[in-house]
C-alpha cells in the first residue's frame, strides 16, 4: 500500500477486499460514461453542462442502479454542489466585475507597471496576472490584461512573447490552484477539505509555478517564437489608451492599496481562520469571530460590501450604478454554475454506485499514490474534455471516498494536485487556447509552443510542489 492511500477504514476494508466481475464492470461503466462525457463536448460540441447528465445517466443505468435513484442521486450531488460552491462563485464574479469597471485593474497595472524597468517588464506583468488572477476567471482576467501587455509592449518595445507568457501563466495558476476559482471550489468541497489550508498552500505552490512557467520559460520561449498582435487591434487600444491618459485626471481612480487590499481581503480572512485554528486553539471570542468571518461565503460576503464602498459610492457612484455593476456580473458564471452543479450530481452517482471502492482496489493494487493518482485522472479528462473544470470536477469526484479519513493538509494538497492536472496541455479543445492565439497573433505552432507548453509547466510543477509539501506536511 502506498503511504500516500488514506487510512479510511472504510476505505481500507474497500481497498483489501477481493477484486469481482462487478468490480469490473463499474470501472467499465466509468470508462464508458466518461467516454461519452468526452465525445459530446468534443465530437459533438455539446455544452459541458448536457454531457455531464448525458454521462451520469449513462453510469447510473449501467451500474445497475434503479432509474428513480439515478436522478434522486444525481439531484442531491447537484444540490449539494452549488449549495457549497455557487454563493462562493457568484460573488467572485461580482468582485471581480466591481474592481474591473471601477478603474481598479488599470491602478494596480499602472502602479506597478510604472516601477519596472525592461528587465523586470515579465516579472511585473507575471505579478500583475497573478494579483488579478486571485478573484477573476482566466478568460475574464485575460480580456483585461489584453490590452495592458499590447499597449505596455508596443510603448517600451517590449516583445509580445515576453509579456504574454508571464500573464497567461500568472492567470492560469491562480485558476487552477486557489480557491475561490471554481475548480479549486469544487475539489475542496468533493475532497472535505479546509479551503483556509487549500487557499495557502495552493499560493504557496503559485510562486516557483508561476516564476517557472512565467518569466523564464517566457524569456526562453521568445527567442523562438516571434508574433505581433493583430495590426486592427493594435490601433484601437493604442488609441483608446492614448484617449484615456489624456483624459486621466478627468476620472476618479480608487488607490493602489485600496485595490490589492479589496482583492486581497477574502484571502486574508480565510488565511486568518486557518492560521488561528492552527496556532491558537480554544474558545476564545476571537476564535468564533474568525471562525465566522474565515468561512468562505461570508470572507467573500464582506469583500463584496466592501467593494461595492469603495469601487461604488467612494468614487461618486449612484446606488442605481453599483446595483447594475453588481447585477452584470453575474449572468457570466451562469454556465460555470451550471458545469459545478452538473459535476456535483456526477460525483454523487460514482459514490453511490460503488464505483469509487472498485477504484479504490485498482489504486491499491498498483500502489499509486493518491496525488498522482487525482493529477492523472485530472490530466486524463482535461486532454480530452479541453474543460479544466469539468477535469477537477470529474477527478475530484472519482477520487471523494478515497480520501475519507485523510488529515486535513494531505486532502487540501489532493485537491490542489486535481487542481493542477486539470490544466495540463490546453489545446485545440479548450477556449483559452484559442483567446490566446487570436489575441497575440500566433499560429497554432506558436501557440503550441507558448500556451500549451507553459500550462504543460504550471500543471507538472504543481504536482511536484504537491508532493514536496506532503514530503515536509505529511
Amino acid at each position: 500500500m502506498s503511504p500516500l492511500v488514506p487510512p479510511g477504514t472504510d476505505i481500507l476494508a474497500a481497498a483489501t477486499a477481493p477484486w469481482t466481475g462487478h468490480d469490473t464492470r463499474l470501472i467499465g461503466m466509468v470508462a464508458l460514461a466518461i467516454g461519452v462525457i468526452i465525445s459530446l463536448i468534443a465530437l459533438l460540441d455539446f455544452h459541458p453542462f448536457v454531457a455531464l447528465i448525458g454521462g451520469s445517466v449513462v453510469l447510473g443505468i449501467g451500474s445497475g442502479t434503479e432509474l428513480a435513484s439515478v436522478v434522486e442521486s444525481f439531484g442531491a450531488g447537484m444540490g449539494a454542489t452549488l449549495g457549497s460552491t455557487g454563493g462562493l462563485i457568484a460573488l467572485g464574479a461580482i468582485l471581480g466585475k466591481l474592481l474591473a469597471d471601477s478603474g481598479g485593474v488599470d491602478r494596480i497595472v499602472d502602479t506597478i507597471g510604472s516601477r519596472s524597468g525592461p528587465r523586470l517588464m515579465p516579472w511585473s506583468m507575471a505579478l500583475i496576472a497573478a494579483v488579478i488572477g486571485l478573484p477573476m476567471f482566466f478568460e475574464v482576467g485575460l480580456v483585461l490584461l489584453v490590452p495592458i501587455i499590447v499597449v505596455m509592449g508596443r510603448r517600451t518595445n517590449t516583445p509580445l512573447v515576453l509579456l504574454a507568457v508571464p500573464a497567461l501563466a500568472g492567470l492560469g495558476t491562480m485558476h487552477a490552484f486557489v480557491p475561490p476559482h471554481p475548480g479549486p471550489l469544487v475539489a475542496v468541497s468533493a475532497l472535505s477539505a479546509d479551503v483556509g489550508t487549500t487557499l495557502g498552500l495552493g499560493l504557496l505552490a503559485a510562486i516557483p509555478t508561476v516564476i517557472i512557467a512565467g518569466p523564464l520559460y517566457g524569456r526562453f520561449i521568445a527567442r523562438h517564437v516571434h508574433t505581433e498582435a493583430p495590426a486592427e487591434l493594435v490601433a484601437s487600444l493604442v488609441k483608446e489608451a492614448d484617449e484615456a491618459r489624456d483624459a486621466g485626471p478627468a476620472r476618479r481612480l480608487p488607490g493602489f492599496a485600496t485595490s490589492v487590499g479589496a482583492v486581497a481581503l477574502p484571502v486574508v480572512l480565510m488565511l486568518a481562520k486557518s492560521v488561528v485554528d492552527i496556532a491558537f486553539p480554544g474558545d476564545a471570542w476571537y476564535n468564533h469571530l474568525l471562525d465566522f468571518l474565515g468561512t468562505p461565503l461570508i470572507a467573500m460576503f464582506v469583500a463584496v460590501l466592501v467593494a461595492m464602498v469603495v469601487f461604488g459610492f467612494r468614487l461618486g457612484r449612484t446606488r442605481a450604478e453599483v446595483r447594475t455593476v453588481v447585477s452584470a456580473g453575474l449572468p457570466a458564471v451562469a454556465g460555470i454554475l451550471l458545469i459545478v452543479g452538473a459535476g456535483g450530481g456526477f460525483k454523487q452517482i460514482i459514490v453511490d454506485t460503488g464505483v469509487a471502492d472498485a477504484i479504490g482496489k485498482f489504486a491499491a493494487a498498483a500502489d499509486m499514490p493518491l496525488l498522482v493518482l487525482g493529477w492523472l485522472l485530472a490530466v486524463l479528462i482535461r486532454l480530452a474534455t479541453g474543460s479544466a473544470t469539468v477535469a477537477t470536477t470529474a477527478a475530484a469526484g472519482i477520487m471523494a471516498p478515497m480520501v475519507v479519513g485523510t488529515p486535513p493538509v494531505e486532502a487540501s494538497l489532493i485537491a490542489l494536485a486535481v487542481g493542477a492536472g486539470s490544466l495540463f496541455f490546453s489545446h485545440v479543445n479548450d477556449a483559452g487556447f484559442w483567446l490566446a492565439k487570436e489575441y497575440f497573433g500566433m499560429s497554432v505552432s506558436q501557440n503550441i509552443k507558448t500556451w500549451s507548453a507553459l500550462s504543460t509547466i504550471v500543471a507538472v510543477t504543481g504536482l511536484a510542489m504537491s508532493l514536496l509539501m506532503y514530503a515536509v506536511f505529511v
